[in-house]
């Protein structure tokens, strides 16, 4: 049985369960409004929050490369030649397909995720990989890529593993779950931790997936496979890595 409020002369009878429907949809109603609201200062703030870190970045790399100025003109108003420290990083690409790879340097290969031509990936130099490309030297061509080399290829080419899937670099939310317990929670992060070797650079070099590279354009010459300083293509080019890079991004 309906029950109804007592009406008033000249009112229209409405049903109980209505008048309750029409209390429980505007307290719904206005929950949603304060969520939708608090959601909005929270993404507010994480965007200030991602605004910070990039600006900390930017104004290290700006102070590292005024340090680098600083030195090379200290060493040439005493007359002497300022050397740069052995690079820490390497981008290496392979250039030779599977054909006549003997085993070792197919499993070197293999260890470094670059399983097809024009595969590239971000190498941590010691003297464990610096092995490891003296073996697969003849299959790749590597340098020492700069901050724009690096920053171009994770924002045009950059994907996530995430469980094992091939995952486009569209959302910071996605590199937070993987890596926010390393204090990377957004792409500018990622590129930091990549350029400057970081401590967590394991994990995150681990979390992209090995770029996938076009051919470059009129780029590999006629004896590809000669050494690089032989006007070939393989083996260290060191900074002239960038250049190639630009034309295979």
């Amino acid at each position: 049985m309906v029950a109804y409020n007592v009406p008033a002369a000249n009112d229209v009878l409405v049903p109980e369960t209505l008048l309750k429907k029409q209390k429980a949809d505007v307290k719904s109603a206005a929950d949603a409004a304060a969520k939708k609201t608090e959601l909005r200062k929270v993404k507010v703030q994480k965007r200030r929050e991602l605004f910070n870190r990039a600006a900390k970045h930017h104004k290290e790399y700006q102070a590292n490369e005024l340090n680098q100025i600083r030195l090379r003109r200290q060493a040439k108003s005493n007359g002497n030649y300022y050397v740069e420290a052995q690079p820490k990083l390497v981008f290496v690409v392979r250039i030779r397909g599977i054909n006549n790879i003997a085993p070792k340097p197919r499993k070197v290969l293999q260890l470094l995720r670059l399983l097809q031509i024009n595969n590239g990936v971000f190498v941590r130099l010691n003297k464990a990989t610096s092995e490891m490309l003296q073996l697969i030297q003849p299959y790749v061509t590597y340098g020492e890529p700069n901050l724009k080399t690096i920053r171009e290829l994770v924002y045009k080419r950059g994907y996530a593993k995430v469980n094992k899937q091939r995952i486009p670099l569209n959302d910071n939310a996605l590199i937070e779950k993987a890596l926010g317990k390393y204090n990377i929670i957004c792409v500018e992060d990622l590129i930091h931790e990549i350029a400057t070797v970081g401590p967590h650079f394991r994990e995150a070099n681990n979390f992209l997936w090995p770029f996938k590279l076009s051919n470059p354009n009129n780029m590999w010459p006629k004896r590809k496979f000669n050494h690089f300083i032989q006007g070939g293509a393989y083996g260290n080019r060191e900074h002239f890595i960038n250049n190639l890079v630009q034309s295979m991004n």
